[in-house]
């Protein structure tokens, strides 16, 4: 995964994020997007879940997600 340092972050579009009123889950790259999907998995309430998939989803649809995720959204 790329490195994202705090002065990058800040750089980043509020599109870029899967919560962008939180500036959480950056999904500005593929390689974010899979860490998105695999720290909401852990973390995330079902709300978040369903929010980073959904952005996910939309962003980069080619990236595949469990079945088990989208599951866990209902």
């Amino acid at each position: 995964m790329a490195k994202l340092t705090a002065k990058g972050r800040k750089k980043i579009k509020p599109s870029n994020f899967a919560i962008p009123s939180e500036r959480a889950y950056p999904v500005n790259d593929p390689s974010h997007a899979r860490n998105a999907l695999a720290r909401v998995s852990q973390h995330g309430s079902p709300t978040e879940k369903a929010k980073v998939r959904a952005a996910v989803k939309r962003k980069y649809p080619g990236i595949q997600q469990s079945k088990s995720d989208w599951q866990d959204a209902k």
